[in-house]
């Protein structure tokens, strides 16, 4: 028998997704990355269909979808989000975002894609998520971000020896880190290249929750947090967030570097990490070659 829709629009999308074998997504978090996947879902760059979204502030919401042609409807917390009618749902949020609602989201029988990875190089976190996907069947995916060579770090990760992460950014794109609470440097005093953090992954995360997430994928895709070491370089010079990456070990050495133009809506995302977001959602959703790991 057909399923016709007699209800509102929540069960009109549902209807209209599965009748055409798109895959529903969920957005928790509404700001510069929520907003750029919405808009390319909306336009049709991912094969998918937005249908629920949710930020703490019902504004960034309301704005997010005044900018859609297709209006999905906005959830009145993240448990609503969590339980709604999804297959996937997208966190591009906070790192608290993800530690308090990623186990509900697993729960749910919801996929789930994080972008704010340093939650999960707290321990308890990454077990509670990794013993989620199993319990529940469910996957977790964690897009590249603002570099390149995940790949090959994963594929010498047993054979690796010493990883550092070296990033330079322009003092106004660390603003607001917890790092300044304690430290005496000010993000608007520093004139010159200036080093203010040398130290490990794990502690870089903590300290720079909206600025190092690339810390965070390549700790887990090598050598753990702990034994990842990273600089970060505040250059008032600079227009661009530069991340350098050299490896060593018994398979030989690499060195990568890439130099991100930061997103014109967040100085302290890569527009790299938007466009990796992107594409790995579209690659989620749809049924073309893989290429790459």
């Amino acid at each position: 028998m057909c399923y016709v829709p007699v209800n509102p629009i929540t069960d009109l999308t549902r209807w209209l997704a599965k009748s055409i074998g798109l895959k529903r997504i969920g957005l928790l978090g509404c700001g510069a990355i929520g907003t750029e996947i919405a808009i390319a879902i909306d336009s049709g760059k991912i094969p998918a269909k937005l249908t629920h979204v949710f930020d703490f502030s019902k504004d960034s919401s309301q704005r997010l979808v005044s900018k859609l042609k297709n209006k999905p409807v906005i959830t009145e917390n993240a448990g609503l989000l969590a339980a709604s009618p999804v297959d996937l749902i997208v966190e591009a949020a906070s790192q608290d975002a993800v530690r308090d609602n990623a186990l509900s989201i697993l729960q749910n029988r919801k996929d789930l894609m994080i972008m704010s990875v340093g939650a999960l190089l707290d321990e308890s976190i990454f077990e509670i998520v990794s013993e989620g996907c199993k319990d529940f069947n469910k996957r977790v995916f964690l897009p590249s971000g603002a570099i390149a060579g995940l790949d090959s770090i994963k594929a010498v990760k047993n054979e690796l020896e010493s990883i550092v992460l070296v990033t330079t950014k322009n003092p106004k794109a660390l603003k607001g880190a917890k790092f300044f609470e304690t430290s005496k440097i000010k993000p608007d005093e520093i004139k010159g290249s200036t080093v203010i953090y040398d130290g490990t992954a794990e502690e870089a995360v903590r300290l720079f929750p909206a600025n190092i997430n690339v810390a965070a994928l390549i700790s887990l895709a090598g050598i753990g947090s702990s034994k990842t070491k990273v600089r970060i370089v505040a250059d008032p010079k600079t227009n661009k967030n530069t991340h350098e990456i050299q490896a060593s070990g018994k398979f030989g050495m690499f060195s990568i570097k890439i130099e991100n133009i930061p997103s014109e809506s967040n100085p302290k995302t890569s527009r790299l990490a938007i466009l990796s977001a992107i594409e790995c959602l579209r690659k989620i959703c749809d049924g073309e070659i893989q290429i790459g790991t």
